[in-house]
């Protein structure tokens, strides 16, 4: 099989790409090559890459494409199973209208308008609609960093997603509980970062609470020392009974205290 570069040096109809998003695709995309999927990409642009995309996924394939400019309708294609929405992917009532008319798919590439309501709300909007074991993928995201799209700024896409690395950690059993605006984690429940795409991938069965397991193997009893470091393992050493438990507690916040001081230079 052609790689997704080959295609897309070989294709007929104009279409643009980074040159490192090549890699990328094919360790995120090739495990759905020439399986019945539904893969949506957001802007169309000069129509090129739909044929691409096509040809990289095989025939059984459903080739979605979305875009705010009209004229891209002529890039339906019946016979290929290619078709064309007009509409803005920053519109809630699209996406409503959308997914009621099409169902849920597998894939959604966002090659968008990449400003930071348009990524964002994308997120928000198609997330409950991707099948488990999808994907959701945000490229251009080196907007985050760019005057011309408003940024860098506190509500940038990017800061948004550092959000849902907190969300994913936070059900964990014994976090601390904080209430987010949104509940992305009971959708996605792992992201990959790589320069200038973001990777969402999505099955709500791995967004169950985490289960601690222990087997029945043979302890060894050593003692447990990963909450502490060598200088508080010194300072503890002789309060082992549990009358000390408090004591040990206060001595381990004061560690991590002192620990935070000489950490703030990597921050």
């Amino acid at each position: 099989m052609k790689t997704l570069e080959k295609l897309f040096d070989q294709s007929k109809h104009f279409s643009t790409k980074w040159k490192k998003y090549f890699q990328i695709y094919e360790k995120i995309f090739n495990k759905y090559r020439n399986k019945k999927i539904i893969f949506v990409e957001i802007g169309i642009f000069q129509g090129g890459s739909l044929d691409i995309w096509k040809n990289y996924f095989g025939k059984s394939s459903r080739i979605i494409g979305i875009d705010l400019n009209p004229k891209c309708k002529k890039f339906r294609n019946k016979k290929k199973n290619i078709d064309v929405f007009i509409g803005d992917q920053s519109n809630p009532i699209f996406w409503k209208n959308f997914f009621k008319k099409v169902g849920n798919v597998d894939i959604i590439l966002d090659d968008g308008g990449h400003t930071n309501k348009q990524q964002i709300l994308t997120v928000l909007n198609t997330i409950k609609n991707i099948n488990d074991g999808g994907k959701l993928v945000i490229e251009d995201t080196h907007t985050s960093y760019l005057p011309k799209f408003g940024n860098p700024n506190k509500y940038s896409f990017i800061n948004f997603t550092k959000q849902i690395i907190d969300q994913i950690n936070y059900t964990f059993p014994f976090s601390v509980k904080k209430k987010f605006k949104n509940e992305i984690n009971k959708y996605v429940y792992g992201l990959s970062f790589y320069e200038s795409i973001v990777e969402f991938k999505i099955n709500r069965k791995q967004c169950i609470e985490n289960k601690f397991l222990q087997n029945s193997g043979k302890s060894s009893g050593f003692e447990d020392f990963r909450n502490d470091n060598s200088n508080l393992i010194k300072i503890l050493k002789n309060i082992k009974t549990r009358t000390n438990f408090f004591k040990r507690i206060k001595l381990q916040k004061l560690n991590y205290f002192i620990e935070n001081f000489f950490l703030k230079k990597y921050f």
